[in-house]
C-alpha cells in the first residue's frame, strides 16, 4: 500500500479540498489529507498524506510557516483580500517607507491577531465565512501568534501615486493570517489595506522546491516516503532490533530522555523510532523511564495506540482535514 506525504504547489483557484480529490483520483486511494488549508486565491506548499502518512498530518498542521504575499495599502476590503469587495478608498501617498517599516516592526514577534471575519473558524458550530455571507456582522476574538520574520523586499506606488504595493515574505506559527496582517498594517497607517497575492514557501521542513503541480503528480507521482517524511518533521531515535519488536506489538521501552527536560519527547511533539533497516516503527513519547508509542506503524497494528485517534477524518468525509486547523491569509 504507497503511503507518504506528497508536496503539492497547489494551483490559483483551487481549495484545499479541491487538491486532495484530485489526489484521490492520481493516488488510487480514498485515504488522503491535508496539513492545513491554503486559501483558493494562495498558491504554493500544500501537504498532502496518502494512506498511513495521514497519520502524521496532526504534527505537520502546527508548524511554523513561512510565504511571499503582496500588500496593497490605500485600499480595505470585505475579505481583506483581493477577492472581497473594495470598502474604503484612501490615499497612500504621504506613506513614507520609513512608517511602513515602523508598523511592520510593531507586527513582528508574539502579538495578538484579530482573524478575518470571513475565515473558516467555527462561531457557536458555524463557519465565520458563512455568517457574514447571510448577512451577520461577525467579530471574532484575538489570538496569540507569532510573527518570526517579516520583510520588506520592494515598494511600488501605483493607481497614480495613491496606493502602495508592497512585496513581503512572512515567517509564521501556525495559525497566522497574512491577510490579518495586510489589514492591520494598513490601518495602523491609516489608510487601510489588503493582500493581493499569496504563496506559501514552506510548511515546517517542507518547501516549495520538493513541491510539484496536479499535473506533474499526474505524469509521476512524487511520494515523500515515510521514514524520509517523520525523520524531516521530528527527533529521531534509532531502535534495536529488540526494541523494534516491542513497539511493534505496542509495548514500552526504556526512555530516550527523562521525562520533563528538553530533549524528553511528548505525546504533542513525539520522537520518530526507526527499526535498524530504516524504517519507521512508532512515534514515541517519553514518560519517566520508559518510553511509549502514540502511534504504531507496523504493518499488523494500524491503528494508532490506546487513547489516541486517528489525524485526519475518513475519507470518506467531506472534507479531510477541519478547514480552520490552518489558516493561509
Amino acid at each position: 500500500m504507497l503511503s507518504g506525504l506528497v508536496i503539492v504547489d497547489k494551483p490559483q483557484g483551487w481549495t484545499s479540498h479541491d487538491v486532495v480529490g484530485r489526489m484521490r483520483r492520481i493516488a488510487g486511494t480514498r485515504k488522503v489529507g491535508h496539513a492545513g488549508t491554503l486559501d483558493p486565491m494562495a498558491t504554493g506548499v500544500l501537504v498532502l498524506g496518502i494512506n498511513k502518512a495521514t497519520r502524521l498530518l496532526t504534527y505537520i498542521v502546527g508548524t511554523s510557516k513561512t510565504y511571499t504575499a503582496t500588500i496593497r495599502l490605500g485600499e480595505s476590503t470585505v475579505t481583506d483580500d483581493a477577492e472581497g469587495e473594495v470598502t474604503a478608498t484612501r490615499s497612500a501617498a504621504a506613506v513614507t517607507e520609513e512608517g511602513i517599516r515602523a508598523g511592520v516592526a510593531a507586527l513582528t514577534g508574539e502579538i495578538q491577531q484579530v482573524p478575518s471575519s470571513v475565515s473558516a473558524i467555527k462561531v457557536n458550530g458555524e463557519r465565520a465565512y458563512a455568517r457574514v455571507r447571510s448577512g451577520e456582522d461577525v467579530k471574532l476574538a484575538a489570538r496569540p501568534v507569532t510573527i518570526y520574520r517579516f520583510d520588506i523586499h520592494e515598494l511600488r506606488r501605483t493607481q497614480d501615486g495613491e496606493a502602495l504595493d508592497l512585496d513581503v515574505t512572512v515567517e509564521c506559527s501556525s495559525g497566522t493570517y497574512i491577510r490579518a496582517l495586510a489589514r492591520d498594517l494598513g490601518e495602523a497607517l491609516g489608510v487601510g489595506g489588503h493582500l493581493t497575492a499569496l504563496r506559501r514557501t514552506q510548511v515546517g521542513p517542507y518547501s516549495l522546491e520538493q513541491a510539484r503541480t496536479l499535473e506533474q503528480l499526474a505524469e509521476e507521482l512524487d511520494v515523500l516516503e515515510m521514514s524520509q517524511a517523520a525523520r524531516a518533521l521530528m527527533p529521531n531515535r534509532e531502535l534495536t532490533a529488540e526494541e523494534t519488536t516491542e513497539l511493534s506489538f505496542g509495548r514500552r521501552i526504556a526512555a530516550g530522555a527523562a521525562a520533563g527536560t528538553p530533549d524528553a519527547a511528548t505525546p504533542e511533539k513525539p520522537a520518530a523510532a526507526f527499526a535498524p533497516d530504516g524504517s519507521l516503527v512508532a512515534l514515541l513519547a517519553d514518560a519517566g523511564s520508559y518510553a511509549k508509542p502514540v502511534l504504531v506503524f507496523a504493518p499488523d497494528n494500524e491503528k494508532p495506540a490506546a487513547g489516541k485517534t486517528a489525524s485526519v477524518t475518513p475519507s470518506s468525509a467531506p472534507s479531510s482535514a477541519p478547514s480552520s486547523a490552518e489558516p493561509a491569509g
